[in-house]
């Protein structure tokens, strides 16, 4: 009879059990399973974090890097955009120059044929006043005093000898006026050479900047084509990041929703252990007062305790830079001035067998050990400018595809043009552009 009601007490706590869990014994979880899949959940949460943070702090580098990248495009892009005008104008002062000398060829040309028809009207002047003077001249005193002799007076004396000064004294005259009239067209011809050949100077100088300003003008394309892949590839990355970060932002809201959910579950298991818990007790209770102290202990030892568990030459001789006293560019100055009458040579560099203007400068500069611009656009933007009136010798002088050195007392000293080679002239027998200090 008490093994019986052992039994139906035990039937009655399991019962209790189950009916508190609300599920067959083979799918129930304790509280420390529960709250081990939730130290899981919490887990995975907190790698997905780590994970966020780690795409943010990618994200934030590569904002960064667009930033920067940006600004290079910004600033490529205005660099393309100055070269670009500077070529145009350039381009422009060529086609100008090709013009002025079409001109001044026609010019020229004219000039030329005035030139020998006043050489050829000059010989023809001076062979018909040789034939007249020889005509008189030439069979001695006695043809001349016939010529006196045969006057019918004294008066008719005079006047023919008068009018044979009269015509010697007329061949002078106009011998002297076509000499004249031919000087001043060989001077106008020379004149026009030399503004053709100052031209042909500028022409191959613009011709340089142009080839020059091309070449720079496609690197700085290229550059920004570069600046504008790296732009895009960043801007990928960090689409991706992104996309990653939102990925992990709604993982972290899916486990932060399953592990509330846990809670949940967590707290009902506790709950329902806990009434079965007082079920069992009220269950052990019940049978120690029908059954007695010693059956109630014996089924209390049966069925208590429950678990908790819980991880990169020349033959002249000159001086040498260091041979030069005074100011630095002084200095300069006195040396660039060695090599006068050089001569002229587009694209060269040399001083005493030829260079173009801004091979010159480049070169004067480079024996003193500075590194200078090789073309005269660049020295329109190189060290620091100063006005005419604070000019001193050393200056670089810029003018419209020509640089020039400036030598002090309104001199410069310059390649001029293939005619008349290295020379010094007046600073202002051209308008200047801007004057450059570099030492």
């Amino acid at each position: 009879m008490r093994r019986k009601r052992g039994i139906q007490v035990a039937a009655v706590i399991m019962g209790v059990l189950l009916l508190a869990a609300g599920t067959v014994p083979v799918q129930a979880k304790t509280v420390s399973e529960l709250e081990q899949e939730k130290q899981e959940l919490e887990k995975k949460k907190q790698d997905a974090k780590d994970r966020q943070n780690s795409e943010q702090q990618k994200l934030d580098s590569v904002t960064g890097t667009i930033g920067s990248i940006q600004g290079n495009v910004d600033a490529a892009a205005e660099e393309v955009e100055e070269v670009d005008a500077a070529l145009v104008e350039t381009i422009a002062s060529v086609e100008i120059i090709e013009e002025e000398l079409k001109e001044k060829e026609e010019v020229l040309q004219k000039t030329t044929a005035d030139y020998e028809a006043a050489k050829e009207t000059e010989q023809k002047q001076y062979d018909a006043m040789k034939l007249r003077i020889r005509f008189m001249y030439e069979k001695g005193d006695s043809t001349y005093l016939q010529l006196l002799l045969e006057s019918q007076n004294f008066g008719d004396m005079v006047n023919k000898a008068d009018y044979v000064e009269q015509l010697y004294s007329y061949d002078r005259k106009m011998l002297e006026e076509y000499q004249r009239v031919k000087q001043e067209t060989e001077d106008l011809k020379n004149q026009l050479e030399d503004e053709k050949a100052e031209l042909q100077a500028q022409q191959h100088e613009l011709e340089e900047e142009q080839k020059s300003l091309t070449i720079m003008l496609n690197e700085k394309k290229k550059a920004y084509d570069d600046y504008e892949t790296q732009l895009a590839q960043a801007k990928r990355e960090a689409a991706v990041y992104k996309a990653n970060i939102k990925k992990q932002s709604d993982e972290i809201r899916q486990l932060e929703s399953a592990s509330s959910q846990k809670d949940s579950e967590i707290q009902a298991a506790k709950r329902a252990e806990e009434e079965a818990r007082k079920a069992q007790e009220e269950a052990l209770r019940r049978q120690s007062e029908e059954d007695g102290a010693s059956y109630g202990s014996s089924s209390s030892g049966e069925s208590g305790g429950s678990a908790d568990s819980s991880s990169s030459g020349s033959s002249r001789q000159y001086a040498s830079p260091s041979s030069f006293s005074g100011s630095k560019g002084q200095q300069l100055a006195n040396y660039a001035c060695q090599f006068i009458g050089n001569p002229y040579v587009p694209g060269g560099t040399s001083l005493t067998d030829g260079a173009d203007c801004s091979g010159f400068v480049w070169r004067v500069y480079k024996d003193f050990g500075y590194s200078v611009p090789r073309t005269s656009y660049s020295f329109r933007s190189y060290g620091s400018e100063v006005s005419y009136s604070e000019a001193q010798p050393g200056d670089v002088i810029c003018y419209a595809g020509h640089v020039a050195l400036y030598i002090g007392n309104g001199q410069i000293v310059h390649a001029s043009t293939q005619r008349t080679g290295i020379k010094i002239t007046n600073a202002t027998y051209k308008e200047m552009l801007t004057i450059r200090r570099i030492v």
